[in-house]
């Protein structure tokens, strides 16, 4: 059975080579054929020059197992972060002051302060604010602010180490989504011709709009991903969705700023709201994390990722799991195991996506259609023809176990719908014009890949005109084996 949800795996010094001589990248070779879809370059770590390569073999390597990866690239953003300490560690007491200096030196934070990445801190906080550290293990009461030092109460302690995130609960910080690191950081995702850029801790669609005008004039071609990481891009999330190609579900600093009892039902939002409006939706952090040690996930883990596909995320992610831990490729194939069984269940094939809406768009109807038709029509596979790989999009906002095959040939359309739930990448250049050909064509390269055989229902679209963008206007119901109307 072939797995519906996509894996988002990260790269990192775990799945680089384990020696500067070493010219196989076998951890990378690991995890592709434990069958990670698309890999996440994270901006936050690392050198420009690193990442470059790090696509660079991704993409031979994905070429030499006869895949498709996909490549998201992720900004930073503004983490707001304590800044280091004199000895690199502190043990905070309940009870206890501490101060948040912005005038400190980044270096000298000592018992009682510490300096501050952000200096525009203390004019976003008040007295009665509370703050929260290291994704929530330190808790602090704001009980004054005067010049550059908010004054703190230790609520809850314990170690604190160099360079842990600032929170406020609630949200409310003024930073800017987009830093100039991340301006920069567009610029490169361009160059390596990134699939996707995820913008973090968007606070409204102007944000998006921003990242999408700057990465145009950059001549990156990426669909933007909105990170939800913040408590008031809840508040604007229509807008931020409707301004986006696809939306992560970003756990980490999202649970930190509205609680994390608040964060299942939000996910459960979230998902939802995105697949009716026709976007992809990615399910992120800690959903392995112990796989960072340990061989095998833990109970709440695989309940966790099987959650997260039961709601219908086209995507489940994996960060230090890959990018640093000692087990890639199990996390990889633990995270596959669970996708495949959860998606078994009834509740994971069965959609009213959009029943009663009304369709703007031909292309979109055709898809709509041609979904309705394969899955009361028992078909074992779905063909789509297309440029762009929006049908493919379309098509797969509706749950089924049919899988969906984008036969494009364009390799962008490929790499890019590698992260569409149960769409799969063909490359497909078909060598007549003629549309009973083409359409034999597409049949017969589906056979050839083993996917179906004589006897077989195919559902196939596709548009009288090839080549044009948002064209597909026809659906054609094939059986395998019989001969096509050459009128059609």
């Amino acid at each position: 059975m072939l797995r519906r949800t996509k894996i988002v795996a990260t790269l990192g010094p775990a799945t680089d080579p384990r020696n500067t001589d070493e010219a196989e990248y076998e951890v990378l070779d690991e995890i592709i054929q434990a069958g990670v879809d698309v890999v996440r370059v994270n901006f936050s770590h690392g050198k420009p020059e690193e990442h470059l390569q790090r696509v660079e073999a991704v993409r031979n390597r994905a070429r030499a197992h006869g895949r498709q990866v996909g490549v998201l690239c992720d900004l930073q953003g503004p983490k707001i972060r304590i800044a280091k300490f004199k000895l690199g560690k502190i043990d905070l007491v309940e009870g206890n002051q501490f101060i948040l200096d912005a005038a400190l030196d980044q270096n000298a934070g000592t018992q009682d302060r510490v300096g501050i990445t952000y200096p525009q801190l203390p004019d976003d906080v008040s007295r009665g604010d509370t703050l929260l550290i290291n994704d929530g293990r330190i808790v602090l009461w704001v009980q004054e602010v005067e010049a550059n030092e908010i004054r703190c109460t230790v609520k809850v302690g314990g170690p604190l180490t160099n360079n842990k995130g600032i929170n406020r609960k609630g949200g409310g910080l003024s930073a800017e989504a987009l830093t100039d690191k991340d301006r920069e950081d567009i610029k490169l995702a361009a160059k390596m011709k990134a699939d996707y850029l995820a913008v973090s801790f968007p606070r409204n669609a102007a944000d998006i709009n921003l990242a999408r005008q700057l990465l145009t004039e950059a001549g990156g071609t990426s669909a933007i991903v909105a990170k939800i990481e913040r408590a008031e891009a809840i508040d604007a999330i229509d807008e931020i969705i409707q301004a986006s190609d696809s939306i992560m579900v970003a756990r980490g600093d999202l649970g930190v700023e509205i609680g994390d009892a608040e964060l299942p039902a939000i996910q459960k939002k979230l998902i939802r709201q995105a697949r009716y409006a026709n976007r992809i939706v990615i399910t992120a952090t800690q959903m392995m994390e112990s796989m960072i040690e340990n061989q095998i996930p833990t109970r709440a883990e695989v309940f966790d990722v099987a959650n997260a596909v039961l709601d219908g995320t086209d995507a489940v992610m994996l960060s230090a799991e890959t990018a640093a831990g000692k087990y890639p490729a199990m996390a990889v194939a633990a995270m596959d195991r669970v996708c495949r069984h959860a998606e078994k269940q009834r509740i994971a094939r069965t959609s009213d996506h959009r029943i009663n809406t009304e369709f703007k768009e031909i292309d979109e109807a055709v898809a709509m259609s041609a979904m309705y038709a394969a899955n009361h029509l028992g078909a074992k596979a779905i063909a789509a023809l297309t440029e762009s790989g929006k049908t493919a999009l379309w098509m797969s906002r509706i749950s089924s176990g049919i899988p969906i095959y984008a036969l494009t040939s364009h390799v962008e359309t490929r790499r890019k719908v590698t992260l569409y739930r149960g769409v799969y990448p063909v490359s497909f250049e078909p060598i007549s014009t003629n549309h009973a050909e083409v359409n034999q064509e597409a049949i017969d390269e589906l056979v050839r890949r083993g996917t179906v055989r004589d006897g077989d229902l195919v559902v196939l679209t596709k548009g009288d005109l090839m080549g044009v963008l948002g064209g597909t206007n026809a659906m054609k119901i094939v059986r395998v084996g019989e001969l096509l109307n050459p009128d059609v």
